[in-house]
Formats: C-alpha cells, sequence, structure tokens
C-alpha cells in the first residue's frame, strides 16, 4: 500500500478546519467571549475549507489531493487576516474604522449619536482574552499558518503520486 493511500489527507484538514471553527464558537457561546469583526471574519475561511473539504470527497481520488490544497490556501487566508488583526490589536496599524470605535466629534450631535449607534460594541484594538500574552487572534495566526504550510505540502506530495 502507498504512503498516499494510508495518509488520510482530506479527513485530517477536515478535522483542521473544524475544530478552530469549534473553539472560537465554544468561546463564544459558552465562555462568553463576544468577536468582533475581525474575528467573525477570521472564522470564514473555515467555512469555505469545511465546504471544499467535503465537495472534495466527492472528487475522483487522483484529485482529491488538490481539493485538501485549496482548502488548505482557505485556511492560510485565516492566517492573514488573523495577522492584520493581531497589527490592530498591538496597533501596529490602524484597524478598519468600524472597528476600533473611532468616534469623529467635529460634526453635529445627530452625527454623533448615528456614529455612536454603528459603533461595535467589541472594539478589535482590544483583544478580549489572552494567554502568555497571545490573543485569540494571534493563536489563530499561529494554527492557521503552521497547519496551512502543512496541508499544503501534505496534499502537494500526495498530488505528486496520484
Amino acid at each position: 500500500m502507498q504512503a498516499s493511500a494510508r495518509f488520510p489527507l482530506l479527513p485530517v484538514v477536515l478535522l483542521g478546519a473544524v475544530a478552530p471553527l469549534a473553539v472560537a464558537l465554544a468561546s463564544q457561546y459558552v465562555g462568553g467571549l463576544q468577536p468582533c469583526q475581525l474575528c467573525i471574519w477570521q472564522r470564514w475561511p473555515y467555512v469555505a475549507a469545511i465546504i471544499l473539504t467535503l465537495l472534495a470527497f466527492a472528487l475522483p481520488a487522483r484529485l482529491r489531493a488538490y481539493g485538501a490544497a485549496a482548502a488548505a490556501l482557505a485556511i492560510l487566508a485565516s492566517a492573514g487576516i488573523a495577522l492584520f488583526h493581531v497589527g490592530v490589536e498591538q496597533h501596529w496599524w490602524a484597524g478598519l474604522s468600524s472597528c476600533t470605535g473611532n468616534l469623529n466629534t467635529g460634526g453635529s450631535v445627530s452625527d454623533l449619536v448615528k456614529q455612536l449607534e454603528s459603533t461595535p460594541i467589541i472594539p478589535c484594538d482590544r483583544p478580549a482574552w489572552t494567554l502568555f500574552g497571545i490573543s485569540m487572534a494571534g493563536y489563530n495566526f499561529i494554527y492557521a499558518t503552521l497547519f496551512g504550510l502543512f496541508a499544503v505540502s501534505a496534499a502537494w506530495r500526495q498530488a505528486g503520486r496520484a
């Protein structure tokens, strides 16, 4: 039996996409940590990776590694969003105006009221939780980068053997 046939790439990639999404949802609904806009954006690539992986199961066996690679690239997209989020948290660069809660106080009172009503409750520039000085966005960056690169590499090797 070939090594590529023994390594269950698609189930590993599927689990690798489901697990961080489950952690994020558990931290929100069980742990009570409310996500900011950038936190939500980091979840969407995992959803895309899950869908791509499930679709890859329907592909002919020789093409499944390419589906896994596409899912891995989606996971790497989450790493990119997470890196941006970490930069916003660390004040390396400005975040989205809709995410940092910066108010323009130079306008009328009605304009200020409108800004206050549209200001997010959860700002992106302040981590809701940290462990060892690393925020959830930081951990997502580390995880998504390492797992995404692992999965792309594994898919590349398996595609070469097909």
